[in-house]
């Protein structure tokens, strides 16, 4: 099968050590390394949608420079009677109001029927590959004491630590297992932290004239910086069809298809939304309940195989042409299954770390139980914690789980605001507590 190559002008770049890229704003079109055609098209299509609008804010949409680019495309469509000027709020071309003609009119309708992006000019695909490989989750390095402060305010053994710090540094890949509750979401959460800085994402990706959108702000979290620079203007430091953002991190569950690890196409505005891998380049995607999505295990292990050793991933266009991306992203499995019913010997070699998640000592116990009692204005009693773990534990084989003291000394809290009594630790707000957070299997 074909593999899909865009050959397009580079588009000039730097890098520093803190792995920030620097896009200087294109100058010409042939700067954008998009087709002319493309621009005027989408330049048409927003003043369609727009009915009237001023040039500059068409520059602002796509998200280009108006002088020597955008003025071009408006001056191309006037010229070819696709649109009119309609007046102007001040002096320069800038303030000029454009809307479309009948035949411009006609003209967006048809390019609505190929697809009806109008949004921020799209970068090439080997731009995006470009800037993805340079300024990927490799280039993170973290040492001890950044580990240290990034889970202090949760209770974590010195020997889970000592598996986390190199398992990110690895920038590959991890399996978190072990039984539900004792924080493996938190820790991957932690991780991602501990991954820090930021990275350039682009709106839209340009392949084979096709439109794959990338940057979302339910996944991606855009930094000041962008806020702050907003739409174009004549001053802009930046190419500002690249969002500045916090590297990202994704988490997805039972939602999770192998549909979905592909690109998806939306027929109605024949554009393409980039999957899961592919928006979380240079971060983390966390797999979490692996092992309980609608598809089996084993699909996702098989899609993922060469992903994960070469890093390097294929996507498919509804054209049947494939299209190659890096894959820099730093994935993580999170499961309370046994993992050897989810994946075979052959897979689990292509897992650099395997970490268990078990059980809280009883000291850690504790410690976490002190922890969420400060947390809740709940005066500490050790002879009421001795008597919850003997009654209510011990007695009944119970295991303890990290997330126990945090939910039990909930439900405390709204027990005692039932009874308009003071959260504190008492043989009764405890009993009543426990009795309403677990399930009694032999009542059922």
């Amino acid at each position: 099968m074909a593999v899909l190559n865009v050959a397009a002008p580079p588009i000039p770049m730097s890098f520093s050590a803190q792995t920030t890229l620097s896009f200087p704003p294109p100058q010409t079109i042939a700067d954008t390394g998009l087709p002319i055609s493309f621009i005027y098209d989408l330049a048409l299509k927003i003043i369609y949608f727009a009915g009237e609008i001023q040039a500059h804010t068409v520059a602002e949409e796509m998200r280009l420079p108006h002088t020597n680019l955008v003025e071009i495309a408006l001056n191309f469509l006037v010229k070819e009677e696709f649109c009119q000027i309609t007046g102007a709020t001040g002096y320069s071309e800038r303030a000029y109001r454009y809307t479309v003609t009948t035949k411009g009119s006609n003209k967006a309708q048809e390019l609505l029927a190929r697809n009806q992006y109008a949004g921020p000019a799209p970068v090439p695909l080997t731009v995006y590959n470009e800037a993805m490989n340079r300024q990927g989750v490799g280039m993170v390095s973290v040492e001890r004491d950044t580990i240290r402060n990034s889970f202090n305010d949760i209770i974590i053994s010195d020997e889970m630590l000592r598996r986390v710090g190199p398992a990110v540094n690895s920038a590959r890949s991890i399996f978190l297992y072990g039984p539900s509750g004792n924080g493996k979401t938190t820790i991957a959460e932690r991780m991602a932290r501990l991954l820090g800085g930021n990275v350039y994402l682009p709106h839209a990706v340009y392949a084979d004239g096709q439109i794959i959108r990338v940057y979302d702000q339910i996944n991606h979290r855009a930094t000041s910086d962008t806020q702050r620079l907003g739409g174009i203007n004549e001053n802009a430091r930046r190419d500002t069809r690249w969002v500045l953002c916090q590297r990202p991190f994704i988490t997805v569950g039972g939602e999770l298809t192998l549909e979905t690890l592909d690109l998806i196409f939306d027929p109605v505005s024949k554009t393409y939304e980039a999957p899961f891998q592919m928006k979380a380049n240079g971060g983390m995607l966390l797999i979490d309940d692996f092992g309980r999505q609608q598809m089996r295990p084993q699909g996702l292990l098989n899609r993922w195989i060469v992903p994960l050793e070469k890093r390097y991933d294929f996507l498919t266009l509804q054209t049947g042409k494939k299209i190659e991306i890096p894959f820099d992203v730093l994935i993580v499995f999170s499961t309370n299954l046994d993992p050897r019913e989810l994946m075979d010997d052959a897979f689990l070699r292509r897992i650099r770390y395997k970490i268990p998640v078990g059980n809280p000592s009883w000291e850690d116990f504790r410690a976490i139980f002190q922890m969420n009692c400060a947390q809740r204005n709940i005066p500490y009693d050790e002879e009421m914690f001795k008597y919850l773990v003997l009654e209510h534990y011990v007695k009944v084989k119970r295991e303890p789980k990290s997330v126990h003291p945090r939910d039990l000394l909930d439900q405390l809290v709204d027990i005692a605001r039932y009874v308009r009594k003071d959260p504190r630790l008492e043989k009764e707000l405890l009993d009543a507590a426990v009795d309403a957070y677990f399930v009694k299997l032999d009542k059922i």
